[in-house]
């Protein structure tokens, strides 16, 4: 049971490497090799999905040019989704008969709070491109009373943002684990697909909050423009 949090597998120059990191970086090869084999060999997998992608942020960001925000929130969907359901691979064999263990990510909290954190920064990033640092800050502090309760806000909208993902995902590998500890292999399989589900779902979730996160900067920014 203890091996089911993250543990430190390495260390490099004294600071530890936790299972959760070796498995991002294993992720991020398999994500990268298989997009470029997709693209390759099947070019209409990757439109479908692009169209997928196309029409969540259309219907969440509003009338702005998704070339802008498609490849942001799309990453972020895709990162999420693999991350999620990363632990249903098997154990990978390393030389001298040692296992290494395949784990999601984001069962990690310092994985959903790096990207609640980009999502905040992404936030503030588009509105002030679009209407500049001054006006962008006069858009939050309308009216100026209640400024601080806007900075309240986009604090613990992006807490929740990164707990939610985080306890998701722990809840629902915990539940796989006590089944396959009680229940015989085949059994289980069903909640493996149910794994895989939620993590599916969480990553639409993550993504459609971003996007309305950011939609809602951006029509913030219009009104003010307006004025």
């Amino acid at each position: 049971m203890t091996d089911f949090f993250p543990r430190v597998v390495f260390t490099v120059f004294g600071v530890g490497v936790r299972d959760t990191v070796v498995s991002t970086w294993l992720m991020m090869v398999i994500v990268i090799s298989l997009g470029v084999i997709v693209r390759r060999q099947r070019p209409t997998m990757m439109e479908m999905l692009l169209d997928f992608l196309e029409n969540l942020v259309s219907d969440l960001i509003g009338d702005q040019p998704l070339e802008e925000y498609l490849p942001f929130l799309g990453s972020l969907a895709i990162f999420v989704a693999f991350a999620n359901i990363f632990s249903v691979l098997p154990s990978i064999p390393l030389p001298g008969g040692a296992m290494v263990s395949i784990v999601a990510p984001t069962r990690d909290l310092n994985t959903p709070v790096a990207l609640a954190i980009v999502v905040f920064f992404s936030v503030h990033y588009y509105g002030i491109r679009q209407q500049g640092v001054w006006g962008y800050l006069k858009n939050l502090a309308s009216p100026i009373f209640l400024f601080p309760l806007e900075i309240i806000g986009q604090v613990s909208r992006t807490v929740s943002l990164a707990v939610r993902l985080f306890g998701n995902v722990l809840s629902t590998e915990l539940i796989v684990l006590v089944v396959f500890m009680l229940i015989p292999l085949f059994v289980p399989l069903p909640v493996i697909g149910l794994n895989i589900f939620t993590g599916l779902l969480q990553a639409y979730i993550f993504t459609a909050l971003a996007a309305v996160y950011i939609g809602t900067g951006l029509e913030e920014t219009e009104e003010t423009a307006e004025q």
